[in-house]
């Protein structure tokens, strides 16, 4: 216990000073919501990496789809890493931070909105947002209260507050730039804590054949007639397995709090650079995550399985008190700069883009001060969703997830690339997602990942195909959007 009280109260004192640290630095709603356009490569990967892979991916996910695809739950991690980082990056990168800052766009809606020069769809797009966000923090607070709940025997919802307060303080001194750099600093102890766990936790099964020698006698309640299949390839419900890492992989392409990295990134050679830092980042975190998740049938077996459960329960089961602290530190650092981007994506969603669509004239201190209130705010609804008690996390990430991704993915994508992508194809793309996302909340016809994944592709499909039957865009606004790309081009030739 000495360990654990040590390590969590020296996290909080260093967020805590980095937070204050960097206050000077969101002195404006345009520095508190991007850091002026000028983070460096290495905070910008360990930002990205760190919003990515929280507490929801560590406890939920990692739980959930390793008791259901065994160890063919690593595909995840691999899609993670090589779709949702490393293409990720490759794809979107340049693009989104040249033409968002030609643009001016500090926010999706604020794109969406000049890019297509739309300003309903700058106020549906913020709705959308709104909505969907407060119920993924909510469900990140309730995977890291979950665990601290567990390690120190303290009622969850104290757990909740006490995280709560944490990012609130650190977020409303120091804004994007002290997110960034707390990242970093939680980044590297991610990346040390989870070689140490993965190792622990083999060692706890006998080691790595003896582990798969056990879980290779367990029986899938997916596919129960196979013999060994949570030890197979592609586990005992492929097509399953697949949409989980749509969802997963694909899905960040589209989601606001992870494409908002790209916009405050400094320069090019810095995109290429955070490249490789945030590929490298995602192999060892989101592989060693569910690898570890694949073998939690070997250390729980209560009745009915509660997916929330597996994860602290193994760990609890297999590493000694200093690791314990360790792994705390390391969910906590993933859940905290998760938290710290979603709740500044929120608050800059409702201020520039919500309160902005129905008037211009917000002084600049007083922008700053309404990004400082929602912030808070913002905090506290999460914190109630995340108290309730029937609430999943894997329930509630999916739903949001699919949601936002299915909405944003195709307008935004075929936005960066494709000038003959039209309004009406935009608006057609987020109401089919919000539809079919809010139809399977109530109606339950599918698993929320695969409802999420089908909503992401379907957007890839309807932008290309409604725009070649609807009315281009005024050749001026695609011009004007587009000479970006060239303009820059000339600007790098020159230097």
């Amino acid at each position: 216990m000495f360990w654990k009280i040590f390590l969590v109260l020296l996290f909080f004192a260093v967020t805590v000073a980095i937070g204050f640290m960097y206050r000077k630095t969101a002195t404006n709603s345009g520095d508190f919501i991007l850091a002026g356009r000028n983070v460096g490569p290495w905070l910008s990967a360990f930002a990205y990496g760190t919003t990515y892979f929280s507490a929801t991916i560590f406890v939920g996910y990692a739980g959930q789809f390793g008791w259901m695809y065994g160890i063919s739950a690593l595909w995840i991690g691999i899609g993670n890493a090589f779709i949702g980082s490393l293409l990720a990056w490759v794809v979107l990168g340049r693009r989104t931070r040249i033409m968002t800052n030609h643009l001016g766009a500090s926010t999706m809606p604020e794109f969406f909105s000049r890019r297509y020069d739309s300003p309903a769809m700058k106020l549906v797009s913020a709705l959308i947002i709104i909505v969907f966000l407060v119920p993924y923090t909510a469900s990140v607070y309730k995977g890291l209260a979950g665990i601290f709940s567990i390690s120190f025997g303290l009622p969850f919802i104290w757990c909740i507050v006490g995280m709560a307060a944490l990012t609130a303080i650190y977020v409303v001194a120091g804004g994007y730039m002290a997110t960034a750099v707390n990242s970093f600093l939680q980044g590297i102890v991610m990346l040390v804590g989870i070689v140490l766990i993965v190792g622990k936790v083999l060692a706890g099964g006998g080691g790595f054949m003896e582990s798969l020698q056990q879980l290779s006698q367990f029986t899938s309640e997916i596919n129960p007639e196979l013999n060994g299949a949570l030890t197979s390839m592609f586990g005992p419900d492929p097509l399953g397995l697949l949409s989980v890492v749509v969802l997963t992989s694909l899905g960040v392409w589209g989601m606001p709090q992870m494409i908002h990295k790209f916009y405050a990134i400094k320069d090019e050679r810095s995109i290429r650079l955070g490249t490789i830092i945030s590929t490298l980042f995602a192999v060892f975190i989101a592989c060693g995550s569910y690898f570890i998740g694949g073998f939690g049938r070997l250390f729980y077996s209560a009745d009915p399985v509660v997916y929330d459960d597996i994860v602290p329960t193994m760990l609890t089961k297999t590493l000694p008190d200093i690791l314990i602290g360790i792994v705390l530190i390391v969910v906590l650092s993933a859940s905290i700069s998760t938290l710290a981007s979603l709740v500044i994506i929120s608050s800059s969603t409702v201020v520039r883009d919500f309160l902005g669509s129905f008037t211009d004239k917000i002084k600049e201190k007083t922008s700053l001060a309404l990004l400082r209130a929602f912030c808070v705010l913002f905090i506290v609804l999460s914190v109630l969703i995340a108290a309730y008690p029937s609430s999943m996390i894997t329930a509630l990430m999916g739903l949001s997830w699919g949601a936002l991704a299915g909405s944003f993915l195709g307008p935004f994508i075929y936005g960066l690339f494709w000038k003959r992508t039209t309004k009406v194809a935009c608006w057609v793309s987020m109401v089919f997602a919000v539809g079919l996302i809010v139809s399977n909340a109530f109606l339950k016809f599918a698993s929320p990942s695969l409802v999420g994944a089908a909503a992401m592709v379907a957007s890839l499909i309807i932008v290309p195909v409604v725009s070649l039957i609807t009315p281009r865009l005024p050749k001026a606004t695609v011009d004007s959007a587009f000479i970006a790309y060239d303009d820059k081009a000339a600007q790098d030739k020159v230097a």
